[in-house]
């Protein structure tokens, strides 16, 4: 009865959704206010209907209702609770109910707390999101029912991935869609913006707080996904340029750049249409991975294996909503006024190539990202892989730029700038971290010259932002009492400027120092091998047969050993699932600030294998790798602080245009 229940709720919440897609568009067009009201409670009825079918399906997989096809394809009863619980998103059906929820949630946000929004723009911006609702919705109804039954009822389940239970990939999804999704709203503003012909400082007001919420989730998510492949998949590695990586990772890049480009928009009333393109092509991208990982193109640990079929229908939806949107764009937007005027050494300069370099990074993303499916299109089958080595080679140079210029914007200002004055305000920071690079490749004397840039320009980057916020307080100027008086007074989106710009710089720690100086080995090891490496000596002393809820596992042992002294003993498994017939790596990792010890255990080198045979050990020392996770803590602090800033919270005052005469129908 409860899979009924929430199907029942997914066709009302879809014939909600139809009625919120048309009736308050249609009465902004002819400025009846209780049809554009009527946005607010479809809204909130949309996530309640959503939220009871989730609920239904959740209490499915906790109860194992092994009448439910989606239950039986990722469920199993011996299965700890908190993977029952995750195996809900765990699912193409199960994951796309999520999505929809979100959609919902978001809708029934700005329908309850935008107050301050002009009511014809709610109204039209709750349309759309509705029509976005509808596409999902129909889909997940039509081609991927959740709540399909199957009889007769098999004993038991076939269980979930045995890769994804795990408390990192529990909690990867959620935070993932949140970001995905709530790029979804900021689209429907920026479509309601065309529809209306009008793009102001209280329209990128009223964008900015959400486009940071989502920019805030979608970074928790992609670097909880990193931390989980580091320490899940057993290779070492943060980051693989996986096909499924990159498109979570474009609207990433393109919504940083929406961030700033909004900034602009409100402050000085240029980069108009720019940031309503910007708006649009975040959440296309968003669309465009929805496409790739749910369409049967790619095969990845992170993709829904599904039939072409679906994928078609997707497609058709990706050409409906993003089609539908270009055209209005180029429709509209010429019609767009002009900002104000700005020389090229200004603020807005500054953020125009911030901008630029950005978009042309997504670019070179989703060129390494699609053309390997292109040519297998175009080639009759034949693959093609384009891997890290292009990555590495096309999008690192294009970031180095960036981050010079991150460290120099703070300091220029709106309109125009001297070029002296703010050459005289980084000059020392400037100089700091030419030295430190110099020092630093002095003291190494190895590895390539663009690590040792990379990590003067991270240094550039923390310490400019760090000269840019005493500045801001008058530190050291003036007496301590009143220099942390003024760090009270500032905005806390100043504050958030500046954790997030330090974050990225602390993150560049991480990311070149685990990948320029980083030793490894691959060795067949047997009870009593010694290995020897970054100045550790570790022994493998063995391995036993352990049995943990629904695996097996072989559990090794090695003693760590630094100048004699005993260090620690880490216990890397290879973990067997019966039910799922599949084996997962548990790393073992001695974890400091300078660097990380890193241990996993492959498959035996043969079939006699055991406590007197040879196992395959993957030995890692990953230095400064925690700086990317401590880095990415502080990118979301900084967003959340960012976010509680009041003036986002309060938004711009509602425009003039809600006592206007009677707006033209479209």
């Amino acid at each position: 009865m409860i899979p009924e229940i929430g199907h029942f709720a997914l066709v009302l919440a879809l014939a909600l959704a139809i009625v919120q897609s048309v009736l308050p568009i249609w009465g902004a067009a002819r400025n009846d206010v209780v049809w554009m009201q009527s946005a607010v409670w479809s809204s909130i009825g949309q996530v309640a209907l959503t939220g009871v079918a989730f609920a239904a399906l959740m209490t499915s997989f906790i109860q194992s209702d092994f009448t439910v096809v989606n239950v039986v394809e990722n469920s199993h009863s011996l299965k700890p609770m908190l993977f029952k619980i995750s195996g809900t998103w765990g699912s193409h059906e199960g994951s796309l109910l999520l999505w929809v929820l979100i959609l919902a949630v978001f809708g029934a946000l700005v329908a309850t707390f935008a107050s301050n929004v002009a009511v014809h723009t709610k109204a039209r911006t709750l349309s759309v999101q509705a029509w976005i609702t509808v596409g999902f919705l129909s889909f997940l109804l039509l081609t991927s029912n959740p709540f399909d039954r199957v009889y007769p009822a098999p004993p038991d389940g076939q269980d979930l991935n045995p890769l994804l239970q795990d408390v990192g990939l529990a909690m990867h999804p959620p935070l993932l869609y949140l970001g995905y999704v709530g790029f979804s709203i900021v689209f429907s503003f920026a479509v309601a913006a065309l529809i209306e012909g009008r793009v102001d400082a209280a329209w990128a007001r009223w964008v900015r707080p959400w486009t940071l919420a989502a920019w805030v989730f979608l970074t928790a998510g992609i670097a909880l996904g990193s931390w989980w492949a580091y320490y899940e998949l057993g290779w070492g590695g943060w980051w693989f340029w996986d096909p499924v990586e990159n498109v979570s990772f474009m609207p990433w890049l393109m919504g940083t750049a929406l961030l700033h480009s909004a900034i602009v928009t409100e402050k000085r009333g240029a980069f108009k249409s720019w940031t309503i393109l910007l708006a649009v092509l975040t959440f296309s991208l968003s669309l465009l991975g929805t496409f790739i990982v749910r369409s049967g193109l790619l095969t990845s640990v992170h993709a829904f294996a599904v039939d072409p079929e679906r994928g078609l229908y997707i497609l058709a939806l990706l050409a409906v909503s993003i089609g539908g949107s270009f055209a209005l764009y180029a429709w509209r937007a010429p019609s767009m006024e002009g900002g104000g005027l700005f020389r090229p050494v200004s603020r807005e300069g500054g953020l125009l190539v911030n901008n630029l370099i950005l978009a042309a990074a997504t670019g070179v993303v989703l060129f390494g990202t699609l053309y390997p499916l292109i040519y297998e299109a175009l080639s009759g089958g034949q693959k093609l892989s384009v891997g890290p080595p292009f990555f590495n080679a096309a999008f690192i140079p294009m970031m180095l730029p960036l981050v010079f210029v991150m460290g120099l914007g703070p300091f220029l200002s709106w309109k125009r700038a001297s070029s002296r004055h703010v050459a005289l305000q980084v000059r020392y920071v400037g100089l700091l971290a030419i030295g430190f690079g110099f020092v630093l490749w002095y003291a190494l004397r190895g590895g390539p010259v663009l690590g040792y840039v990379s990590l003067a320009l991270a240094v550039w980057l923390l310490g400019a932002t760090l000269r840019e916020w005493a500045f801001r307080i008058q530190l050291f100027k003036v007496p301590f009492r009143d220099a942390m008086r003024r760090a009270r007074s500032l905005p806390r989106a100043a504050h958030g400027m500046a954790l997030a710009h330090a974050g990225l710089a602390v993150a560049i720690f991480g990311f070149v120092g685990s990948s320029v100086w980083k030793s490894e080995q691959i060795l067949f090891v047997t009870p009593g091998t010694e290995i020897t490496i970054a100045g550790f000596d570790v022994t493998f002393t063995g391995a036993e047969k352990v049995r943990g809820p629904n695996y097996i596992a072989d559990r090794g042992a090695l003693e760590v050993r630094r100048g004699g002294a005993e260090v620690t003993t880490l216990f890397p498994e290879r973990r067997f699932y019966p039910v799922a017939q599949s084996n997962t790596t548990e790393s073992a990792i001695r974890s400091t600030l300078a660097g990380d010890l890193y241990a996993s255990l492959a498959e035996p080198a043969s079939d006699q294998a055991g406590a007197n045979g040879a196992w395959t050990l993957r030995i890692l020392y990953e230095p400064l790798v925690n700086f990317i996770w401590i880095g990415s803590v502080l990118l979301v602090i900084g967003g959340l602080v960012s976010l509680s800033d009041r003036r986002l919270r309060v938004g711009a005052p509602g425009r003039r245009m809600q006592r206007a005469p009677t707006v033209p129908a479209e």
